[in-house]
Protein backbone atom coordinates (compact mmCIF):
# COMPACT_ATOMS: atom_id res chain seq x y z
CA UNK A 1 0.00 0.00 0.00
CA UNK A 2 0.69 3.69 -0.79
CA UNK A 3 -1.09 6.38 -0.29
CA UNK A 4 -0.79 9.82 -1.15
CA UNK A 5 -1.25 13.29 -3.47
CA UNK A 6 0.79 12.30 -6.56
CA UNK A 7 0.56 16.01 -8.01
CA UNK A 8 3.05 16.31 -10.28
CA UNK A 9 5.43 12.77 -10.82
CA UNK A 10 8.86 12.94 -10.27
CA UNK A 11 12.00 10.86 -10.10
CA UNK A 12 11.34 10.13 -5.95
CA UNK A 13 7.58 8.53 -6.92
CA UNK A 14 8.93 6.34 -9.09
CA UNK A 15 11.72 4.82 -6.59
CA UNK A 16 9.10 4.84 -4.17
CA UNK A 17 6.93 2.50 -6.21
CA UNK A 18 9.55 0.54 -7.39
CA UNK A 19 10.61 -0.23 -3.96
CA UNK A 20 7.44 -0.86 -3.32
CA UNK A 21 6.85 -3.45 -6.13
CA UNK A 22 10.00 -5.22 -4.95
CA UNK A 23 7.75 -6.29 -2.03
CA UNK A 24 4.90 -7.37 -3.97
CA UNK A 25 1.88 -6.42 -5.45
CA UNK A 26 1.21 -2.57 -5.13
CA UNK A 27 -2.33 -0.63 -4.74
CA UNK A 28 -1.62 3.00 -4.79
CA UNK A 29 -4.56 5.54 -2.95
CA UNK A 30 -4.97 8.79 -4.00
CA UNK A 31 -5.89 11.58 -2.51
CA UNK A 32 -9.28 13.12 -4.33
CA UNK A 33 -8.86 17.22 -5.51
CA UNK A 34 -11.19 18.26 -2.88
CA UNK A 35 -9.24 16.73 -0.17
CA UNK A 36 -5.97 18.43 -1.58
CA UNK A 37 -7.27 21.53 -1.78
CA UNK A 38 -8.36 21.14 1.90
CA UNK A 39 -4.71 20.44 3.06
CA UNK A 40 -2.39 22.20 0.24
CA UNK A 41 -4.68 25.30 -0.71
CA UNK A 42 -7.17 26.35 -3.82
CA UNK A 43 -4.35 26.08 -6.00
CA UNK A 44 -3.35 22.51 -5.82
CA UNK A 45 -4.01 19.85 -7.01
CA UNK A 46 -2.09 20.92 -10.63
CA UNK A 47 -2.91 17.69 -12.15
CA UNK A 48 -6.64 16.06 -11.78
CA UNK A 49 -7.40 13.33 -9.91
CA UNK A 50 -8.84 11.86 -13.12
CA UNK A 51 -5.28 12.36 -14.54
CA UNK A 52 -3.35 11.28 -11.93
CA UNK A 53 -5.53 8.10 -11.69
CA UNK A 54 -4.26 7.38 -15.44
CA UNK A 55 -0.81 8.29 -14.94
CA UNK A 56 -0.48 6.29 -11.92
CA UNK A 57 -1.95 3.19 -13.59
CA UNK A 58 0.08 3.56 -16.45
CA UNK A 59 3.27 2.73 -13.75
CA UNK A 60 4.56 -0.63 -14.38
CA UNK A 61 5.12 -1.36 -10.84
CA UNK A 62 1.08 -0.01 -9.95
CA UNK A 63 -1.28 -3.21 -9.34
CA UNK A 64 -4.15 -0.63 -8.70
CA UNK A 65 -4.99 2.92 -7.90
CA UNK A 66 -8.09 3.69 -5.62
CA UNK A 67 -8.97 7.54 -3.96
CA UNK A 68 -10.20 8.78 -0.93
CA UNK A 69 -12.17 12.08 -0.28
CA UNK A 70 -11.48 11.23 4.00
CA UNK A 71 -9.48 9.58 6.56
CA UNK A 72 -12.43 7.21 7.03
CA UNK A 73 -12.19 6.85 3.52
CA UNK A 74 -8.57 5.69 3.65
CA UNK A 75 -8.69 3.25 6.87
CA UNK A 76 -11.91 1.89 4.55
CA UNK A 77 -9.58 1.28 1.71
CA UNK A 78 -6.98 0.03 3.55
CA UNK A 79 -9.21 -2.59 5.24
CA UNK A 80 -10.69 -3.77 1.79
CA UNK A 81 -6.73 -4.22 0.37
CA UNK A 82 -5.39 -5.71 3.34
CA UNK A 83 -2.09 -4.70 3.00
CA UNK A 84 1.03 -6.75 4.76
CA UNK A 85 3.00 -3.51 3.94
CA UNK A 86 3.16 0.32 3.60
CA UNK A 87 5.81 1.99 1.87
CA UNK A 88 5.82 5.70 3.06
CA UNK A 89 8.59 8.27 3.05
CA UNK A 90 10.77 8.37 5.64
CA UNK A 91 9.51 12.08 6.49
CA UNK A 92 6.86 10.55 7.91
CA UNK A 93 8.52 8.91 10.74
CA UNK A 94 7.22 10.90 13.32
CA UNK A 95 4.14 11.59 12.05
CA UNK A 96 0.89 10.06 12.73
CA UNK A 97 -0.08 7.58 9.69
CA UNK A 98 -3.51 6.98 9.25
CA UNK A 99 -4.47 3.73 8.80
CA UNK A 100 -1.47 2.26 10.63
CA UNK A 101 -3.55 -0.01 12.94
CA UNK A 102 -4.55 -2.18 10.09
CA UNK A 103 -1.20 -2.60 8.10
CA UNK A 104 1.53 -4.93 9.57
CA UNK A 105 4.49 -3.38 8.82
CA UNK A 106 5.60 -0.04 7.47
CA UNK A 107 8.31 0.35 5.67
CA UNK A 108 10.06 4.05 5.61
CA UNK A 109 11.96 4.97 2.38
CA UNK A 110 14.26 7.13 2.41
CA UNK A 111 13.18 10.56 1.30
CA UNK A 112 15.01 12.32 -1.53
CA UNK A 113 15.92 15.76 -2.36
CA UNK A 114 13.03 15.15 -5.24
CA UNK A 115 9.44 17.20 -3.94
CA UNK A 116 6.82 18.52 -5.58
CA UNK A 117 6.59 21.77 -3.94
CA UNK A 118 10.49 21.96 -4.69
CA UNK A 119 9.62 21.33 -8.53
CA UNK A 120 6.57 23.75 -8.27
CA UNK A 121 9.58 26.64 -6.68
CA UNK A 122 11.96 25.84 -9.53
CA UNK A 123 9.30 26.84 -12.11
CA UNK A 124 7.85 29.85 -10.18
CA UNK A 125 11.85 31.16 -9.54
CA UNK A 126 12.59 30.75 -13.70
CA UNK A 127 9.29 32.23 -14.62
CA UNK A 128 10.79 35.22 -12.46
Amino acid sequence: WINGTFDIIHIGHIRLINHAKSLGKVRVGLDTDQRIRSKKGISRPFTTLHDRMEIISSISGVDSVVHFDSDDELVARIIDWQPDVMVIGSDYKRKEIIGAEHIKEIIYYPRSSYSTTGLVNKIIAEQK
